[in-house]
């Protein structure tokens, strides 16, 4: 008796020795994920395959556009041509600006698409025609070929933009969203060093796209691995596929992600706009095109278009395809290749320092100071060029540096925000529409800018173009201190209910 006595003893004893462990074991997860929570903010810039995919993507459409920049500088400089004569002004303009012709095309495909086939499906296919173009570059005999490549990249392009943008968008948190956005940002500039690095280093431009084929290809492999956007499979019916996958998104238990807030609100706007759908005695207003016709649609519509014209013009995209010639025509002693390089350089840090300072300064007060800054820099550029010849060695430097200037400071702020109020200012039922739409304008207001850049710099001198510019980009300013919202740290609804 005295034996079992001890013996349930020592089983109580022992019972109280596991609870005591697992006490501490509770307290010390507890802890961590405290800790944890003080810690996600900067965690989460890499903390999901989600957006990966969207990067690569990015990096990918840098190659791409930079691509006309090395060919036509290339072709100028009898470097490697192998078999292809310089290009003249007229045909350098063609192959410069028709990328940008033809993304209209690629987004015009992507929004009749995406909502069949969902983002990922369409990241995937935008990578097709980017490998197809590359291989006929290797191969290019003709101008007639190098054309062909760019409109394929072109539509590449344009079909990327929609998908991509829409999906960082719906899968970002709110508070994480700019600073998610300028990430993927960062890898457009990364595309463009690396293509120009390579170039630097090779001189041999088709060896270089041989090279840079290797990025749509690790793209589709990782986009096979991308979870689709929880909202889309919301509207799709499956609520239980959409929790698990924002669980997964956010570090969440799944009976965390039902009782959530964010997911509680995913399921109220989407809920309203499959009501929408359903509602037949209101086919104009309630259809995705019919809603381009709303308050909440056309005007952030028309906010953007006015937002990438001033930063395509104040970014230098003009410029793009003819840096070669442009650091050439400032005639500092430079190694030409290389300082394209460090340009792109100089343009990836900026999108880096972005990430940063978009969370703290907010997207207005970087736009208004970035774009101010770009302004008097192309101004004094202008102003230098023209009426300051009798010292060229010192403003040949000087130009190029305030040239370099306007290119760090652009990329920390009008170019990639540009970007990110595409994926936030317009609501759901129409985002996908105007996203594509939003992209194909922008890069069809890019083609009128490159193609007819050469023209204009013939008609009024080169030097006067970045005059121009730069005082327009000061009225761009005064157009944003009015109309531009603060939309950091807003949730999508609360950016939609703005424009109401």
């Amino acid at each position: 008796m005295v034996g079992k006595n001890k013996t349930l003893q020592n089983t109580t004893n022992l019972r109280k020795e596991m609870e005591s462990n697992i006490n501490y074991r509770y307290s010390f997860k507890s802890i961590f994920a405290q800790v944890e929570r003080k810690l996600v903010t900067y965690i989460r810039l890499f903390y999901s395959l989600a957006l990966a995919g969207p990067c690569f993507i990015q990096t990918g459409i840098g190659i791409e556009i930079t691509c006309s920049t090395i060919i036509i500088g290339a072709l100028a400089s009898n470097k490697s041509n192998n078999g292809l004569p310089p290009l003249t002004d007229e045909q350098a303009s063609w192959f410069g600006s028709l990328l940008f012709l033809f993304t209209p095309l690629g987004s015009a495909l992507s929004s009749l698409t995406l909502d069949h086939f969902g983002h990922k499906t369409c990241m995937i296919i935008t990578n097709v025609p980017f490998i197809v173009s590359q291989i006929m570059f290797f191969y290019a005999n003709s101008v007639g070929t190098l054309y062909a490549c760019s409109m394929l990249m072109g539509i590449s392009v344009g079909y990327s933009g929609g998908p991509s943008s829409a999906y960082i968008g719906e899968v970002c948190e709110p508070k994480l969203r700019g600073a998610l956005m300028s990430a993927t940002n960062v890898f457009y500039f990364v595309g463009s060093l690396l293509f120009t690095l390579i170039y630097a280093i090779t001189l041999e431009w088709r060896l270089t796209v041989l090279i840079a084929m290797s990025i749509p290809i690790v793209t589709i492999a990782i986009l096979f691995m991308t979870p689709q956007s929880p909202m889309w499979l919301l509207t799709k019916g499956e609520p239980l596929k959409a929790q698990q996958t924002l669980g997964k998104l956010r570090g969440w238990p799944s009976h965390e992600t039902f009782s959530s807030k964010e997911f509680r609100e995913m399921i109220a706007y989407t809920s309203t706009t499959m009501v929408h759908e359903d509602d037949d005695t209101e086919p104009d207003a309630t259809s995705s095109w019919g809603q381009l016709l709303r308050p909440e649609v056309y005007r952030p519509f028309r906010l953007l278009l006015v937002y990438i014209f001033f930063a395509n013009l104040l970014s230098g995209i003009q410029y793009v395809p003819y840096l070669v010639a442009v650091f050439t025509e400032f005639g500092a002693p430079v190694n030409v290749e290389f300082t394209l390089a460090f340009s792109v350089f100089l343009s990836t840090i900026g999108g880096i320092i972005t990430i940063f300072l978009i969370n703290k300064l907010g997207k207005r007060f970087l736009t208004l100071s970035t774009l101010l800054i770009c302004s008097i820099c192309y101004i004094l550029i202008g102003l230098i060029g023209v009426y300051w010849t009798n010292s060229k060695p010192i403003t040949s430097w000087l130009v190029l540096i305030l040239f370099l200037t306007t290119t760090f400071m652009s990329s920390l702020g009008i170019m990639p925000i540009a970007w990110i109020l595409l994926t936030e200012i317009f609501p759901m039922k129409s985002r996908n529409i105007t996203c594509s739409a939003g992209g194909a304008m922008g890069y069809l207001i890019s083609f009128f800018m490159i193609k007819y850049y050469l023209e204009l710099s013939n008609f009024v001198n080169f030097y006067n173009t970045f005059t121009l510019f730069g005082i327009s980009g000061l009225f761009g300013a005064v157009y944003f201190y009015f109309y531009l919202p603060e939309t950091e740290n807003k949730t999508l609804q609360e950016i939609s209910e703005f424009f109401k």
